[in-house]
């Protein structure tokens, strides 16, 4: 098949400066190519990277881009600015795969040589969904994404499918290396206060107030810089006034690790992984929590919908009503009850680890590769 990876306007591929969605769409490429595609990806044009190249067996063609902005409004008209400078580089593809918004609304019909289109969805939907009337298939990370695309429209179930998005499962079973001495407490992701960094801090306040427990640490890791979706400077410096002198050298907070390796090393460091995200209507699936889960950590999640296919309370990790009162305790208890049950923390981690080998690359490479073979007609035409 010819398939052509369409990534969003403010990074570039291979990731350089992070990126969930450009991270795993790279890697599945390079797994397409492997197996015999021709495959092409578009990300933005980067300094350090000519504008057309291959990689491994991928064509990468790098378009002008933006910086991404806090501004929802600002963001969605670069992402339609993007989209008129992608469809110009567009290649003839038997597929193309969306990673933004608006491209797919009107790609079917103004350039039907890109091929049939394919949107893959990296955040809850915000009412777009009804405008892909002329796409031919939808990938939604996780079941609670997918009723939410059958909710702005219901024609829409036919189309989706659900794929969850895939890590380095071996590579991260490899990094574990958990000591309990301290017990490290982890969080890797941007420092926004939608991850919910805050109640995070504050439970930990209530642990350090809290008798007899083991030696424990709070280890924070992912940037801060607004361009690179944190909260800002301004307000992490809040933060660490505010809780840094009664937490102590409890506290450490480390930037954005963008080395794969590196950073699983950080994860298999972690025996218990916290992902307190507030953001009901930002999470998708939970790349970080799978990638620790596969890491060996002991999972601790707040209540959104989007998790369920990941943590399972009480059996591949614990959650937290986040949407509650005393959910400061209620998180406190969770993260209490795994640093002094050595035992119940080790079982939950290795139940997590096993639970996430589904979504290694290999699977997931293979389940969207017989979905697009089938979407387009491939085998037939090799048949033929």
């Amino acid at each position: 098949m010819r398939i052509t990876i369409v990534t969003g306007f403010f990074l570039p591929v291979p990731p350089v400066r992070g990126g969930a969605t450009e991270k795993i769409w790279h890697n599945l490429a390079m797994r397409f190519a492997a197996d015999g595609h021709e495959v092409t990806f578009i990300s933005r044009r980067w300094p350090s990277m000519p504008e057309q190249e291959v990689l491994a067996g991928v064509t990468h063609i790098r378009v002008k881009g933006f910086d991404h902005t806090r501004y929802l409004k600002a963001n969605l008209a670069l992402d339609f600015l993007w989209g008129i400078r992608v469809a110009m580089a567009l290649p003839k593809a038997d597929v193309v795969i969306c990673n933004t918004v608006s491209l797919p609304v009107w790609l079917p019909w103004l350039r039907p040589s890109a091929g049939k289109v394919v949107v893959a969805l990296g955040r809850l939907p915000k009412g777009q969904i009804s405008y892909y009337r002329h796409v031919s298939r939808i990938y939604a990370p996780t079941r609670a994404v997918a009723e939410k695309i059958a909710s702005e429209w219901a024609k829409a179930r036919a189309l989706t499918r659900v794929v969850g998005n895939p890590i380095d499962w071996e590579m991260h079973r490899a990094a574990s290396a958990q000591t309990g001495k301290p017990i490290v407490i982890g969080f890797v992701g941007r420092l926004n206060p939608e991850k919910g960094i805050e109640l995070l801090l504050r439970a930990s306040i209530v642990l350090a107030q809290r008798a007899g427990l083991p030696d424990w640490r709070l280890l924070l890791i992912g940037p801060v810089s607004v361009n690179d979706g944190g909260g800002g400077e301004n307000w992490i410096a809040s933060l660490e006034s505010q809780f840094g002198p009664l937490l102590g050298d409890r506290l450490v907070r480390q930037g954005p690790e963008f080395d794969p390796k590196r950073l699983a090393s950080k994860y298999g460091s972690m025996d218990i992984f916290c992902y307190p995200s507030l953001s009901d209507r930002g999470e998708t699936f939970g790349v970080s929590i799978a990638e620790a889960m596969a890491s060996g950590c002991a999972a601790v999640v707040s209540s959104l919908e989007c998790f369920k296919d990941l943590v399972t309370d009480g059996k591949t990790g614990l959650v937290f009503d986040h949407r509650q009162a005393d959910s400061t305790e209620r998180l406190a208890d969770c993260l209490g009850s795994l640093i002094v049950d050595a035992g119940r923390r080790r079982t939950i981690a290795a139940d997590g680890q096993l639970h996430v080998r589904q979504f290694d690359y290999p699977q997931v490479a293979r389940i969207i590769l017989e979905d697009l073979s089938d979407l387009t007609g491939a085998d037939r035409k090799k048949q033929e």
